[in-house]
């Protein structure tokens, strides 16, 4: 029975009109073998006293001021002790109380597990399937059109894990994956949706150098002229997929 233990790392900070709906989302998995590793930035609008409730069914916790998202993250991974693992931030949740669990009931020992996600706003209302549609099989060269796979739908081995690049303040997830996959043997699509996404962030507030900083990851992997043409293609398929429906759904 593949059984492995699962790191859940959820990143918050000032969240508490989201966090407890993360959290119950983490707590009620079916699945048994989770570590829960919360950081926190050291919030002070009601968030930790959320947290406090759980206290007890939380694996590790820390709250203390870092440097930014992907900092915290870099923490919860070095917390991080489980098999596998994978990121929430506040707000976002599994899809279903199953998930976990048929996640790793798809196929035994993977390097990566991922999934499809579903997008959702403030009101925790549905706004459907991501823009970017997983694909039917990934590899590392998979995101040359865009982030096909989000951070709470990729279940990555801890082993292939490495720290996020800090020189990344909006869009390290995308290198991290990458340099994931490129180490990955065996990457596994579930065909399932596995995650719900709260649309919004730092990487929409600040759309501009988050933009600046997937081009550099992507000219970095891909190179200059081969990224050049696919940001074509990308803004091509932007603008026709906001003339359908009014909304990019990133």
């Amino acid at each position: 029975m593949f059984n492995p233990k699962l790191s859940v790392i959820n990143v918050v900070y000032n969240n508490v009109r989201d966090i407890e709906r993360t959290m119950l989302s983490v707590l009620n998995q079916t699945y048994t073998n989770i570590e829960y590793v919360i950081v926190d930035g050291l919030s002070n609008d009601g968030t930790l006293q959320i947290i406090a409730q759980y206290k007890d069914r939380v694996s590790q916790f820390i709250s203390e001021k870092d440097k930014g998202i992907y900092d915290a993250m870099n923490k919860g991974l070095a917390m991080a002790t489980g098999d596998y693992v994978i990121f929430m931030n506040s707000g976002d949740e599994f899809y279903d109380r199953e998930t976990v669990k048929s996640v790793f009931a798809t196929s035994p020992d993977a390097d990566i597990y991922y999934g499809e996600t579903e997008m959702i706003n403030d009101a925790g209302e549905n706004l459907g399937q991501r823009r970017h549609k997983a694909p039917g099989q990934f590899t590392w060269r998979g995101f040359k059109y865009g982030m096909s796979i989000s951070h709470q739908a990729i279940y990555i081995r801890r082993s292939l894990a490495e720290p996020y690049d800090s020189r990344y303040q909006l869009s390290a997830d995308i290198d991290w994956i990458i340099r994931a996959a490129k180490k990955a043997k065996t990457i596994v699509n579930v065909n399932r949706y596995v995650a719900k996404y709260l649309v919004g962030g730092m990487s929409k507030t600040k759309h501009r150098q988050s933009l600046q900083e997937r081009f550099s990851i992507m000219k970095e992997n891909y190179g200059l002229i081969p990224t050049v043409f696919n940001h074509f293609v990308i803004a091509f398929n932007l603008g026709w997929y906001w003339l359908k429906n009014r909304r990019t759904n990133d």
